[in-house]
């Protein structure tokens, strides 16, 4: 093992190594102390009214799934939170949407902290809170759960996504929603992780369009696992689950190509009905789906608004990428602030577009009622 003092290399590091460092850790740069789940949820509790809005937002969401309520859940924020201020600022504008439609609507704010890479890129804010490549996890999650905390006290659930599977000890109790992206919807420890989440978890088809990947995943979610991970102390430990029966699949097409069209919803559902599955689909409206063009989310959205109203009752829910302005913009390639509001991942659409958006699902819902 590489000498570590402080956390950072210390002059240790450049004597001989140990016998055994021959063989272990030869690259490995240098270890930090991580914060232990326990040590964050004392700093940063959440509180029986904050447990409240968490509980509510899980039994709303589930009731959908379910078919028990006959809302539409929209799942809609930036495509990651990279600026704490202008995550607040948009999270302020859409509590206020979500009680103006949530006779129609439910609601959660797409808060995404961790962005799985094709290749390399920014991982998000607790992988990189700084955008400056020092990887300060421990403030990440600080900040990360700090907004979670600010979100929900402004009564609105929170959707997240989960790739690292040590990150849910520290922020999974203030979420109402959870999803596995396209790039680990395969993967069995995200398999694993989805069979003992407290929430729902929609798991995403693969990059390429393959949907079957997404059913399995849902099916292996459904049942028992025992696997290892590690407790709120960050001991390792063995988890035995009890199997998540909210899982479901979100359709977000693949290789350029939508699967939202009504053809292509029906053969999902035709293949979740073969697998004796509950026939229950959120889609999501960008990446393959919108051509990852943000002038095309309001298109693909108000197709799906459009089957909403013919009655299709098997769409339960809506994914948007949505933040204050319009587009995207790089890190680390220009001078001066970065714009406020505006992704720095995928392209968003804007506030007042999504405003617009929001209303039309809430039309094709009032207009499924009427038929």
């Amino acid at each position: 093992m590489i000498a570590i003092q402080n956390g950072l290399r210390g002059e240790a590091a450049m004597t001989q190594p140990r016998a055994h460092d021959r063989v272990r850790d030869r690259r490995i740069d240098q270890l930090v102390p991580l914060v232990t789940p326990a040590e964050m949820l004392e700093e940063q509790p959440l509180g029986p009214e904050l447990e409240d809005v968490v509980l509510r937002g899980r039994d709303q969401v589930e009731a959908v799934l379910n078919q028990d309520d006959d809302r539409l859940l929209v799942v809609v924020g930036p495509c990651s939170v990279h600026d704490l201020a202008a995550a607040r600022d948009y999270a302020t504008r859409l509590a206020a949407q979500a009680e103006e439609l949530r006779a129609d609507l439910c609601i959660a704010m797409r808060v995404y902290f961790e962005k799985p890479r094709t290749t390399t890129g920014w991982k998000g804010m607790i992988n990189d809170p700084h955008l400056d490549d020092s990887g300060d996890v421990n403030a990440g999650l600080r900040m990360a759960r700090g907004l979670l905390l600010d979100v929900l006290g402004l009564g609105l659930p929170v959707g997240c996504e989960f790739l690292d599977p040590i990150i849910p000890q520290y922020i999974s109790d203030a979420v109402a929603w959870g999803a596995i992206g396209a790039r680990t919807t395969e993967s069995q420890t995200h398999r694993q992780l989805a069979s003992g989440l407290s929430m729902p978890v929609g798991f995403k088809n693969r990059t390429d369009g393959n949907v079957q990947v997404a059913v399995d995943a849902v099916r292996a979610a459904a049942v028992p696992h025992a696997f290892t991970g590690v407790d709120e102390t960050g001991r390792p430990a063995i988890v035995y689950t009890k199997g998540n029966l909210d899982c479901h699949v979100i359709l977000r097409g693949g290789r350029g190509a939508p699967n939202y069209p009504a053809e292509a919803v029906q053969g999902v559902l035709a293949m979740l009905s073969a697998a004796h599955m509950p026939e229950r689909l959120v889609i999501d409206a960008s990446h393959d789906n919108s051509g990852k063009d943000h002038n095309r989310q309001p298109i693909a959205a108000a197709d799906l608004a459009g089957q909403v109203a013919e009655g299709n009752r098997a769409i339960v829910g809506i994914m948007l990428e949505s933040f204050l302005v319009a587009g995207r913009q790089e890190i680390g390639l220009t001078e001066g602030e970065l714009a406020y509001g505006q992704s720095i991942t995928d392209a968003c659409m804007d506030w007042d577009t999504t405003v617009e958006v929001l209303g039309g699902l809430a039309e094709a819902v009032r207009a499924r009622r009427g038929g």
